[in-house]
């Protein structure tokens, strides 16, 4: 699923690894195939059922309180923060400084090309679909905003799995690369998970999100790698000729 190339300006016996951009593209189409068809079932309102179910297979009793514990709460409260605008960005800002520093300069550029145009796609999808948030039961966290597709998912699959594709790129052995791109789809879909549990979304939004999110995220890995390269290279041109002789 991944091919080899020599990286520009690591050490001769460094290599650098990206995802095959034939699997990257399949892996996209089956993406926005799903997104397709959950966004129709929205529009054509086939999908209320199923988004009413979800909503109240978490909750419980007559005032439609949260299973589970206290904790619990708390703990999809701080998973849900993961894929939030601070943290993420957060974390966005350090893995940036950490593939600077590891002289990454190409997966530095791509990763924040696939997080601006992420956030470019998904914000015009809300403004297109416009759909109210869910009131079918009380909201465990403050939200705001048009409700599909839900941008937690949105964000967070194209953040952490662009991230992992990132690293992956350090890595010689399959197993590892494979580690990191599954954990990130794992902790994407939590994050998802837990804006129906706390009552913020429709399934059928963290569903799109999640589907819309992960497309992007590999459609941007196949489509703009080389673009990312050329301005990496540039930058290093530019470098060179402001400090001769560094």
């Amino acid at each position: 699923m991944v091919q080899a190339a020599p990286e520009r300006h690591l050490p001769q016996r460094a290599r650098s690894w990206r995802i095959s951009p034939r699997h990257a593209l399949i892996a996209s189409a089956l993406c926005w195939i799903g997104f397709v068809l959950v966004a129709s079932l929205v529009l054509s309102g086939h999908g209320s059922e199923i988004d009413s179910s979800g909503l109240l297979f978490w909750r419980r009793g007559a005032d439609l309180v949260p299973a589970g514990p206290q904790w619990l709460l708390e703990a999809v409260r701080d998973l849900t923060a993961l894929g939030g605008v601070l943290l993420r960005n957060l974390i966005l800002i350090g893995v940036l400084a950490a593939l600077l520093f590891l002289r990454l300069k190409r997966e530095a550029v791509l990763l924040t090309a696939t997080v601006m145009g992420g956030w470019l796609v998904n914000s015009l999808v809300k403004i297109a679909v416009g759909r109210p948030r869910p009131m079918i039961v009380p909201h465990l966290t403050e939200a705001g905003g048009q409700s599909f597709p839900s941008g937690h998912s949105f964000n967070s699959a194209v953040i952490y799995i662009a991230i992992a594709l990132a690293f992956a790129a350090m890595s010689p052995r399959r197993s590892i690369r494979w580690t990191l791109i599954i954990s990130a789809i794992a902790l994407s879909i939590a994050i998802a998970i837990s804006r129906v549990w706390l009552g913020v979304h429709f399934p059928t939004d963290v569903a799109a999100g999640w589907l819309g999110g992960a497309g992007w995220a590999f459609l941007a890995s196949a489509l703009l790698h080389n673009p990312a390269k050329a301005v990496a290279e540039q930058a290093d041109d530019m470098l060179e000729t402001l400090t001769p002789g560094a």
